[in-house]
């Protein structure tokens, strides 16, 4: 089955790679790599099965997070016609809703 494409945003993408220099000193970064790509993977075949908890408290219709697997990381998305818009991947305690209103703005 083919999906949609997942393109992260800049502050994703920043997310990311602020992750993967966390966990390089962990031993862990490639085990993460491959559980953001497993759940790239389900949010493009399956973008409408997520969980929409932020976008009720954000008034951001549309938005949806899937967590990762074995890291504490939520990835935040809105699908769209063509694609899936990947606005931020986060740290589960983080401050969601302070984090997703700066990737509103962007």
């Amino acid at each position: 089955m083919k999906g949609k494409p997942v393109v992260p945003r800049a502050l994703a993408s920043q997310d990311v790679e602020d992750a993967v220099s966390y966990y390089l000193g962990e031993q862990a970064a490639l085990g993460f790599i491959d559980d953001l790509e497993n759940a790239y993977t389900h949010i493009s075949r399956h973008p409408a099965s997520d969980m929409p908890r932020y976008a009720h408290e954000l008034a951001l219709p549309g938005l949806l997070y899937w967590p990762l697997k074995r890291y504490p990381y939520l990835v935040f998305y809105v699908e769209r016609d063509e694609h899936v818009d990947v606005w931020r991947v986060l740290h589960g305690v983080r401050d969601i809703p302070g984090w997703l209103v700066e990737s509103a703005s962007h």
